[in-house]
């Protein structure tokens, strides 16, 4: 189904995307359901997307730690003990 969609946008950027659309032999509409349709969202990721996209895969590719057997509490008491006596 088919729904009517307007949009605040600078008049210079409707220009561009009207040439664009123009170029490629589509309307604005079909341009814009193209671009939202696509299933690779990979296309429009920022660089910032990107980048934690690449570290979470090595994240996930990294070996857990081991779980320790006393709690960060009781290591934070221990540690101060033996500094401080």
């Amino acid at each position: 189904m088919k729904t009517k969609l307007t949009l605040t946008v600078e008049k210079e950027i409707v220009e561009r995307a009207k040439i664009i659309a123009a170029n490629r032999g589509v309307s604005l509409s079909k341009m814009f359901e193209e671009v939202f349709s696509k299933e690779d969202p990979k296309i429009e990721q920022t660089e910032a997307q990107k980048a934690a996209i690449s570290l979470l895969k090595k994240l996930e590719s990294m070996k857990p730690i081991p779980s320790l057997k006393e709690s960060d509490k009781e290591l934070r008491r221990r540690y101060l003990l033996e500094k401080y006596g």
